[in-house]
């Protein structure tokens, strides 16, 4: 149970802190690392901006790899990483955190 912001904070209970993160489908721009073992995605956001994501794990690596198409040189997302863009239409899952700073996790291929 997450305590109610006005309620004053009571040592016998147990709280459960609470973040805010949405979960969103996002389409796969490109990539950093090689396109057979990515090591980040840029992925556009819902909102139209382009983002990287986390370090993908390596089982992750591994499924989005293969359906990478790499087109020749380089894209830069809106705070100036480069990566190379992709051709084609792969969906990610990703969860899209809003606590310090924006931190997008790719959960799964769609």
């Amino acid at each position: 149970m997450a305590k109610p912001l006005k309620s004053a904070y009571s040592a016998t209970r147990v709280w459960v802190k609470v973040r805010h993160a949405d979960t969103v489908d996002a389409a796969v721009v490109g990539f950093t690392g090689t396109a057979r073992h990515p090591k980040t995605l840029a992925v556009r956001l819902p909102d139209g901006r382009v983002a990287l994501s986390q370090r993908l794990t390596t089982a992750l690596a591994s499924v989005v790899g293969p359906r990478l198409l790499p087109q020749a040189g380089r894209a830069f997302a809106k705070d100036g990483d480069s990566y190379t863009p992709v051709a084609g239409d792969v969906v990610v899952e990703v969860v899209a955190g809003t606590i310090r700073h924006a931190v997008v996790t790719v959960v799964r291929l769609r």
